[in-house]
């Protein structure tokens, strides 16, 4: 989309595969480029970006999104489970390049109600961390009109797992958007995937309102992530870490660590604990490459 509003089909300059960029996209959504007889020439400068381990390269990454000025991630806690895991993974991913994100829980309208305290037990402890939470139905569209104005005048990256409901919300957020829903499959409670490519959507509010739709993705990777750097997105463990006895603390076994004692003391929870301790195992086994 050009400055003016005009829609041009581009191709990328070759060259753009021998500069080193080891991600599985040279072009993500939501850059800024220059274009010239339909060809795109140059990428600026990104201002950030949400990259995820590639599917098909499991050493490569693959960036989702560029330049968002906030993300909504979708987790369900049924019909499917979102794993706090992933929701952790996603939330460091984010901090380290300082997009804030809500949580927006969907599918309520479809839990029990132990399922539903449960959902309210989540939403409670990642508020407390400082995460906004909010419990919806975009089936139903419980809760998605107070949604709406967090979208003006934002770029806002929508992702979660396949199924929770994204393409359904965008819908609903977005009329005339009309994107492709399905139903989640009986057999596994899994979902499938119904949008196979990111795309940037004006939400029609305003000019410089739009949302990406990226496809469902399963999980996150620590690139651009160091092990020293990775207590720092974890926004609790990190206002504890300030009080650890060595300054180079892993919060592993080191005595006098203050986050293994505030995780002992209930400050900390425990999955978000093992989401830290996850992480930190992807780097110290190399398992990804550094993107681009």
């Amino acid at each position: 989309m050009t400055d003016d509003g005009q829609l041009l089909d581009c191709k990328i300059k070759g060259n753009f595969r021998l500069k080193g960029i080891r991600s599985t996209n040279p072009v993500a959504v939501g850059d800024r480029v220059e274009v010239a007889d339909s060809f795109i020439t140059a990428i600026d400068d990104r201002r950030n970006y949400i990259i995820r381990k590639s599917q098909n390269l499991s050493k490569q990454s693959h960036i989702l999104a560029a330049n968002v000025d906030q993300a909504f991630l979708i987790v369900t806690v049924s019909h499917p489970q979102t794993s706090t895991t992933f929701i952790d993974r996603f939330l460091a991913s984010a901090e380290a390049y300082r997009v804030p994100v809500y949580l927006i829980f969907n599918k309520t309208d479809l839990l029990s109600e132990e399922e539903l305290h449960y959902q309210q037990m989540m939403a409670a402890l990642y508020e407390t961390i400082g995460y906004e939470c909010r419990q919806i139905s975009a089936a139903t569209e419980t809760g998605t009109d107070a949604l709406k104005p967090l979208l003006e005048g934002k770029i806002t990256l929508l992702s979660g797992n396949s199924g929770v409901g994204k393409s359904t919300l965008i819908n609903k957020l977005v009329p005339g958007a009309n994107l492709r829903t399905a139903d989640i499959s009986d057999a596994h409670d899994m979902g499938m995937h119904t949008t196979t490519f990111s795309e940037m959507i004006p939400t029609g509010t305003s000019p410089h309102s739009f949302l990406i739709d990226t496809p469902g993705i399963k999980g996150f990777g620590t690139f651009d992530i160091e092990p020293e750097e990775l207590t720092s997105y974890f926004k609790e463990i990190f206002r504890f870490s300030k009080d650890c006895r060595f300054s180079n603390c892993t919060h592993t076994h080191e005595p006098g660590c203050a986050v293994l004692k505030a995780l002992e003391d209930h400050y900390i929870s425990e999955s978000r604990y093992q989401s830290y301790l996850s992480m930190m195992n992807d780097k110290q086994e190399g398992k990804y490459r550094e993107a681009y």
